[in-house]
């Protein structure tokens, strides 16, 4: 990842030095349109900083999903899926120009509450590449010029067990008093609100809009569901709006508590999926569709950690095997990866 932006560290703001013939090299001022031009980009990182940090806190959550327009005559629209839930955000690494963001639900009747590791968004500013999503479990590295990313966001999400799930880059905008982030479509896997009960469609092509509201913030998606096999096309669209509204009312602790215990087993996992990143242009899941054979191994492994029954050490080595068992560098191509037929449905 590239270093703050020239102007964002204060070493351009310097004067710049020229070479005088048969003299020394003698400072002179920064021009004032150069000055004001990198004043502004700094408080426009600062602003983008602000607004990614606003979505930390404890909140109402609303999820709403609602199927619009079907491009198949076989296909009849579902019925809009609309649930909520309680859940924390927080800070978990901030390096400036990098920021991540941990997503805990607390769930349960009002007898018994417990935690759930959610999804996890990172951000980085001008990175030299995005990880994004590409079909049937896999993903690769998209490099990115500078002048593509001069001022721009990835973000890049992850799964419960910090395996990826799509990445994007694009710019924070402040205009309006509204602060948000909208990137070009890329895909991004199935949801498990789908994963788990359908099988007639392969991937979305998303908008992933991110806004701060004055209640909390707000994910607005605008999605098309795709069938990849014999060849891409539309299924049906859906419009997404997941609210989060600021909200004490919930067992908050309960949340803290698990990450308190956890945290280190969990830092050491994401590790584990960074190295991948890091050391290969693509790697994918051995495993199609919902990858939960994975992802409960690992969540258990946090759970024995959590309740002392396992050694932090000792879970991280078996949670590295388990990611090696479920993880390849060989992804082949997209038709070798989607083996089985998309059955249109009238459920």
């Amino acid at each position: 990842m590239r270093l703050f932006h020239s102007g964002l560290a204060g070493a351009a703001l310097l004067a710049g030095l020229v070479t005088i013939s048969g003299c020394a090299s003698a400072p002179v001022a920064a021009s004032a349109p150069a000055m004001e031009s990198k004043q502004a980009q700094t408080e426009t990182f600062d602003q983008d900083r602000q607004a990614i940090l606003a979505m930390v806190g404890d909140f109402k959550v609303s999820f709403d999903f609602t199927e619009t327009v079907s491009f198949d005559e076989r296909y009849t629209l579902k019925k809009p899926y609309i649930t909520g839930g309680d859940e924390i955000v927080r800070v978990i690494e901030d390096r400036g120009d990098f920021i991540s963001l941990q997503h805990i639900l607390v769930v349960g009747d009002e007898e018994e509450k417990f935690p759930v590791k959610h999804w996890r968004q990172d951000w980085a500013y001008e990175p030299e590449s995005v990880l994004v999503f590409v079909g049937g479990n896999a993903w690769r590295k998209r490099a990115l010029s500078a002048e593509e990313t001069r001022g721009k966001w990835t973000q890049t999400v992850y799964q419960v067990d910090d395996a990826p799930r799509y990445g994007a880059l694009g710019a924070w905008s402040h205009a309006d008093g509204v602060s948000q982030w909208t990137p070009p479509m890329e895909w991004r896997p199935l949801p498990r609100r789908d994963a788990t009960k359908r099988d007639d469609y392969h991937a979305i092509n998303a908008i992933n809009r991110h806004v701060i509201t004055p209640a909390g913030w707000a994910h607005e998606q605008d999605n098309t569901k795709l069938i990849l096999k014999g060849g891409q096309r539309a299924l049906v669209r859906e419009i997404g709006v997941n609210t989060y509204a600021r909200s004490d009312d919930f067992a908050i602790d309960v949340a803290e508590d698990y990450w308190a215990e956890t945290q280190d087993y969990w830092a050491a996992v994401r590790d584990e999926w960074t190295r991948l990143e890091n050391e290969n242009d693509a790697f994918g899941l051995t495993i199609q569709g919902e990858p939960e054979e994975l992802y409960m191994k690992l969540l258990e492994l946090a759970g024995e950690v959590e309740d002392g029954e396992r050694e932090t050490a000792d879970a991280v080595e078996e949670a590295k095997s388990i990611i090696a068992d479920y993880t390849t560098t060989d992804i082949g191509t997209l038709a070798d990866r989607l083996r089985v037929e998309v059955k249109l449905s009238q459920k």
